[in-house]
């Protein structure tokens, strides 16, 4: 098992603009990540992403969307993933990384409400530790958990008045995606009164998706529709496939959907079978 800072990989994508889908090989399965600045942007990529493999196959990843209206977006991203490595290359992955993540993000919260200039991010991270997977949110950034049959088995919350009238039943995801409100967020790290949301422990079975993307990726298809693209086959062409589609709806290449231009961020873990 894992104890020691040697034993681990670490992948930043910060402020990054990726051609190409990037594989990253753990013990009891793979990443395929990918960072993109949003079409037409000059400014930098306000997404930041890590992903942590240990030696034991435990890994850790997470996503952070910089809010853009809001001034050093893409600093505060950067902080928070940072935070979040920093905490967890530090922590015994023998026991449980629930406290060393909590304490990660309510640093992260200090370092961007430190900066003073009213920066914020959204931030998803999950653990995956000997199959079962665990995921804390702040924001609009979503996880998902997806079987090989194309089960939805788990989805996080996004922490906003669309994303919980969704929840509750109000509102069809079709009526979300045009929203006016659909891009109001009601929890940020770097607020006063932020919090975090922990999702239950969730055990992985052969050939499962784990998914976090930012907002990019969620506004522009239907969940559905994600869950139709890494259900099963190769991790890569799934990926390739995904943000083909959702590159088509940023440019309005398709009927379907209003498009809406945005950074995009995805992490795609494929347990083995």
């Amino acid at each position: 098992m894992l104890t020691t800072m040697p034993e681990t990989q670490r992948d930043f994508f910060v402020e990054s603009d990726m051609l190409e889908s990037q594989s990253l090989a753990t013990l009891r399965g793979c990443v395929v990540a990918i960072a993109r600045r949003c079409p037409g942007k000059e400014e930098p990529n306000d997404d930041s992403a890590v992903v942590i493999r240990a030696a034991s196959g435990a890994i850790v990843m997470a996503v952070a969307d910089g809010v853009g209206g809001c001034p050093l977006g893409y600093k505060a991203s950067a902080i928070a993933v940072e935070c979040i490595a920093e905490a967890v290359l530090a922590a015994d992955w023998n026991v449980d990384l629930r406290a060393p993540i909590l304490d990660a993000i309510e640093k992260a919260n200090e370092d961007i409400l430190d900066l003073g200039v009213g920066a914020a991010t959204t931030l998803s991270v999950v653990e995956i530790v000997d199959s079962k997977a665990r995921a804390y949110t702040v924001g609009d950034s979503m996880t998902m958990i997806v079987g090989q049959r194309g089960m939805l088995k788990w989805r996080s919350t996004s922490h906003s008045p669309v994303g919980y009238a969704v929840e509750s039943g109000l509102l069809d995801e079709e009526s979300a995606m045009i929203h006016d409100e659909r891009h109001v967020v009601s929890n940020l790290v770097g607020s006063s009164t932020m919090h975090i949301g922990v999702g239950p422990a969730q055990t992985l079975r052969p050939r499962d998706r784990v998914l976090i993307a930012s907002d990019g990726l969620f506004d522009n298809l239907h969940i559905s529709e994600v869950v139709s693209k890494i259900k099963n086959g190769d991790p890569r062409k799934q990926m390739e496939a995904l943000i083909g589609f959702a590159d088509d709806r940023m440019n309005g290449r398709t009927d379907e959907l209003p498009g809406k231009p945005d950074d995009l961020t995805v992490l795609l873990y494929s347990q083995k079978s």
